[in-house]
């Protein structure tokens, strides 16, 4: 038996973990999924304090140490509320994937244009 896609699973072990805890994001009004993309952004700004904590980002003091155990917990936090919007915005761990590698291109080329300037128009097809 072959080991399954990780980011089909990963997207289907958080639609049940949603589910459980009573938040079924297959079936959201244009209010409600506004509340829940508003909710899981404000718990990513969080975790991402609590991953810039992990960090010595504090110069001047030296008692701070990286934590670097912790770093790698909070990213996965932060990836538990990123698929949960994406999965609030009706994306599929397909449409992720076609999406990432599509603005992966996009941003290459802005790599070898020099990005010098924004043009917003360059990532419209994705």
């Amino acid at each position: 038996m072959s080991e399954p896609d990780k980011l089909h699973e990963i997207f289907r072990l958080q639609a049940v973990l949603n589910k459980r805890i009573g938040v079924d994001l297959d079936h959201l009004s244009e209010e409600e999924k506004t509340k829940w993309v508003l909710n899981y952004t404000r718990a990513m700004s969080q975790e991402m304090a609590e991953l810039i904590d992990s960090v010595p980002w504090k110069w001047w003091a030296k008692y701070q140490k990286f934590d670097e155990q912790n770093a790698r917990v909070e990213v996965i936090d932060l990836f538990h509320f990123l698929i949960s919007i994406a999965q609030c915005l009706g994306m599929t761990a397909d449409d992720v994937f076609q999406a990432y590698v599509k603005k992966n291109e996009v941003n290459h080329q802005r790599q070898e244009s020099g990005y010098a300037e924004k043009n917003e128009a360059d990532s419209r097809h994705i």
